[in-house]
This record gives structure tokens, C-alpha cells and sequence, in this order.
């Protein structure tokens, strides 16, 4: 069973669904059967690159709040994260996530892109962490396991990895995905948002039931299929109807 997640490290609901997914799925009997594929999404590709822009001013203009109402906002959030044993700090930056997405296809890559992702989480809404900072990003990939000349190179390269961020969003868009967090289980569940975890653990079961209807159903179908002679080889000549 596979299991693809598209999502984008400036997005606290992804923060928090990550979080309510693995408590899901760690309460589903087949979960060493399932294969986790983090996948890319950007919620504002026109932010700058700096990440130099606090994160209530942002909201505040985004939604046409004050400032209070985006703390307010925050602090609504926070206590889901809270709720789940996250750190949650307002007081971060907001940027562009582009490159962080670059680096994580590169983690894929290295066998460590969940290691990544929960440091980049933690890193900007645990710590509070300039992930604009290039020297900053590569300590918190580094920590994940990555190699620190390897980091370096990509995050160098503008088109180390770019097709493969675009990609992903090219297919979110495909799916119907007009936000984040999603899920999709075996390209045929999809789940939007941070739901709770028992959402998570009964859409695993039916996946789960529905996989092994199938093949049931397949082996059936093989065991009433008809045995007849068709064209083969047996017996050191090539004849038609010689299979055997």
C-alpha cells in the first residue's frame, strides 16, 4: 500500500497532519506494509526567497485582518499543535519553500526525506528557524542526515531538483488537490486536511479490505479460468498447441 503525501513546510496544517497521520498509522496492524512518499506543494511560490516577512504581518494582509485577529488566528492553531505535542511559535518567518521542496526530493533520493521533513517542520514552527538562510538550511538538513557539500551544491544549482518540485505540483493539480495537506492511498482515497488520526487508521483499513477483495477476487478468477493447449514448446519441438 503506498501512501502519498503532498504538503509544504510553511503550512501548519501539514505541520499538524503529519503528526495525526503517523499516530493513525501507527494504530494500523498492516503499517510496516505501507510506503510513505512525501510529495511537493507550494502555497505561495511569489514569496520572496529571503523569508524575511513575519508571519502575522503576512496573515494580516492576507486574510484583511488586524493584527490581533491573526494572532488570534495562531493561537488557534497552536493549541492543535499543542494537542498533538508539537512546539508552536508566531513568531516565524514567512518565504519562499522552493528550495526546501529541491532539498527534499534530494533526501528522497538519500533514503531520508521523512528525517528532512519533520526537521524542516520543527526547525520553522517549533524553533522558529530562518529556513531563508542557506547556512541555517543546511545545518537543519545536515542534522536529517544529508551531506553538507551535497546540500550546498543543490541548493547552488536553481535547477537541481526543479522539474522534480514541478512535477509534483503538476500532478496535485491533476488529482484535484487545491490545497494541503493531502493524502491519496493507492491513487484511489483521497484525504484533505489535517484530519484526526482515527480518520487516518479507518481509511488504511478500507484501503486495506478493499486490497485483499481484489485479490481474492484475481485468484479466483485464475482457479475458474479454462486450461486449454495454446502454442509452446514441450518436449524439445516448437509446434502449434505443443505447450505443455
Amino acid at each position: 500500500m503506498r501512501v502519498e503525501i503532498w504538503a509544504d513546510i510553511a503550512c501548519p496544517w501539514c505541520y499538524i497532519g503529519k503528526a495525526r497521520f503517523e499516530k493513525g498509522l501507527a494504530a494500523f496492524a498492516h503499517r510496516d506494509e505501507v510506503e510513505i512518499v512525501h510529495r511537493s506543494f507550494e502555497l505561495d511560490p511569489q514569496a520572496p526567497a529571503a523569508g524575511d516577512t513575519p508571519v502575522l504581518d503576512m496573515l494580516a494582509g492576507k486574510y484583511g485582518v488586524s493584527r490581533e485577529q491573526a494572532e488570534a488566528m495562531e493561537g488557534r492553531v497552536a493549541e492543535a499543535a499543542a494537542g498533538e505535542g508539537l512546539g508552536y511559535r508566531s513568531d516565524r518567518m514567512h518565504g519562499n519553500t522552493f528550495d526546501l521542496h529541491r532539498l527534499l526530493h534530494l533526501a528522497k533520493e538519500r533514503g531520508v526525506q521523512d528525517e528532512l521533513l519533520g526537521a524542516l517542520y520543527r526547525a520553522n514552527f517549533a524553533e522558529a528557524r530562518p529556513l531563508g538562510d542557506a547556512e541555517v538550511l543546511t545545518a537543519v538538513a545536515v542534522a536529517a542526515g544529508l551531506d553538507a557539500d551535497e546540500v550546498r551544491r543543490v541548493l547552488a544549482d536553481g535547477d537541481a531538483y526543479a522539474e522534480a518540485v514541478r512535477a509534483d505540483e503538476r500532478e496535485a493539480a491533476e488529482l484535484g488537490a487545491r490545497g494541503v495537506p493531502f493524502f491519496v492511498i493507492d491513487r484511489r482515497y483521497g484525504i484533505s486536511g489535517g484530519q484526526p488520526a482515527e480518520v487516518f487508521r479507518q481509511a488504511l483499513e478500507q484501503a486495506r479490505e478493499e486490497q485483499v477483495r481484489e485479490e481474492r477476487a484475481r485468484e479466483e478468477q485464475a482457479a475458474e479460468a479454462p486450461v486449454g493447449e495454446g502454442d509452446g514448446c514441450g518436449d524439445g519441438v516448437c509446434v502449434p498447441g505443443a505447450g505443455g
